[in-house]
């Protein structure tokens, strides 16, 4: 038996702002953007590359989901963006304005830092070390 991850669901305020946040500053592929009602879509985002879990754009459409947009996490990372080349993305992502919270940091299992969304939610930019 195989299984995976497919998607997280990742509420958002509007559908359009996050499209634009995670394709022009993160640099996402858009893999889906459907229309099941008025004021529902079905969008899906990954970085590029082969293989990753998807992000479900999930329109908040209850007050309480909307209490929780950008604070999934209770206020710790929350989603982890995995690369195979940290300075490099490190430094496209600070040149599209994208918000680190931090300096970036050597730790045992790799190079990190973290950044925030547009909504707030936390990420680590993260480079794993290899293995020897």
């Amino acid at each position: 038996m195989s299984q995976k991850i497919g998607s997280v669901a990742l509420l958002v305020y509007d559908y359009d702002e996050a499209i634009e946040f995670y394709t022009k500053r993160l640099g996402f592929v858009l893999l889906e953007d459907t229309l099941l009602s008025v004021d529902k879509r079905w969008v899906r985002v990954r970085p590029p590359g082969p293989n990753g879990t998807d992000l479900l754009l999930a329109k908040a459409a209850t007050p309480e989901q909307k209490e929780k947009v950008g604070h999934q996490a209770g206020g710790r990372v929350f989603l982890f963006l995995h690369t195979d080349n940290f300075w490099q993305d490190y430094h496209k992502l600070t040149t599209k304005k994208v918000r680190f919270l931090e300096s970036p940091r050597e730790e045992e299992y790799g190079t990190v830092a973290v950044f925030e969304d547009l909504y707030g939610n936390r990420w680590d930019l993260l480079e794993l070390k290899k293995p020897n």
